[in-house]
């Protein structure tokens, strides 16, 4: 993942360290830099504060005959990225299902994204990863627009080893979701997860459907599913479903096909809302917590 990245990266850090540009020089380098940010799909604020960071520190660099220059503009790189990621601060989801576990509480968590960011996958490696950690998992199949959704979901339950809380095709998907958290209370289950519709952003009745769901439930968490591959239309689902219900947090799936990069730059700076979860490939397994300096040295070599 990455490769298209690490490749500009490596690129400036070459045109800055040969030459130690200063001046006007240094900004048509770090011109160039900024569109090779934004043709990776980093948004544009965000790909606006890595070139002023950059000018900035660079300009106040000394390089001398025996530094590692090449390092040290790494080094600036890194530090600049980090702040970036980690601008909205962070969210340790397994933290919060422990605490919550002690109390003898359930952590509930409503799922949001349209169709194909991989939202059920998504829920379906969490539960499974949930109960590798001896925490019991219910689903509520919440996506009553779509039968096959349903269905979909109860196949992963059935693989995985979980129940799910369905209602009939057209169901009020606000009720099915309501029913999931009284049985995980009433039976001492850990953590409740709550697939919602794939519903496209500009439908109102589904987003007005998503907002009841939210509050009937008071979850813990409502988590926005994006698709790394989609660039800067993630960013846009992320501003649509953000006015409709409050965004905690994101997921962002099909990382590790994500030969650009610039979504995971770009989503926690532009939203505000951290990154909680990666997912890193097709099995059940490849969920992983999301970690800003992995991800900060993975992209820049």
């Amino acid at each position: 993942m990455f490769e298209r990245l690490r490749g500009h990266f490596s690129t400036l850090y070459d045109k800055i360290t040969k030459s130690e540009l200063r001046g006007k020089d240094l900004d048509k380098v770090l011109d160039e830099f900024h569109m090779t940010l934004l043709e990776s799909d980093v948004a544009l604020p965000a790909a606006d504060y890595i070139r002023d960071q950059l000018k900035l520190r660079i300009e106040q660099l000394q390089f001398t005959r025996f530094s590692d220059p090449r390092g040290h503009v790494r080094g600036i790189l890194q530090d600049i990225l980090l702040s970036v990621l980690e601008k909205p601060g962070q969210v340790d989801f397994f933290r919060l299902v422990e605490e919550k576990k002690k109390k003898g509480e359930q952590l509930i968590v409503v799922f949001v994204g349209v169709n194909g960011t991989g939202k059920t996958t998504s829920i379906a490696k969490l539960s499974h990863i949930l109960q590798k950690k001896r925490y019991s998992v219910i689903l509520a199949a919440s996506d009553t627009y779509r039968a096959g959704s349903i269905q979909q979901l109860e196949e992963h339950a059935r693989r995985i080893g979980v129940k799910t809380i369905k209602h009939d095709y057209g169901a009020d998907a606000a009720a099915v979701a309501f029913d999931a958290v009284n049985y995980a209370r009433a039976h001492g289950v850990n953590v409740v997860l709550i697939d919602t519709a794939g519903r496209m952003q500009t439908n109102k009745n589904l987003l007005e459907e998503m907002r009841k769901i939210v509050r009937v439930t008071k979850p813990d968490l409502t988590l926005l599913v994006v698709d790394a591959l989609t660039g800067n239309d993630a960013l846009e689902q992320g501003k649509v479903f953000g006015e409709a219900v409050k965004i905690d947090g994101i997921i962002l799936a099909k990382l590790d096909a994500d030969v650009k990069g610039g979504s995971s730059i770009s989503l926690s700076y532009i939203l505000g809302r951290p990154v909680l979860l990666v997912g890193t490939g097709q099995g059940y397994d490849d969920l992983e917590t999301f970690q800003a300096k992995e991800i900060v040295r993975n992209m820049t070599g």
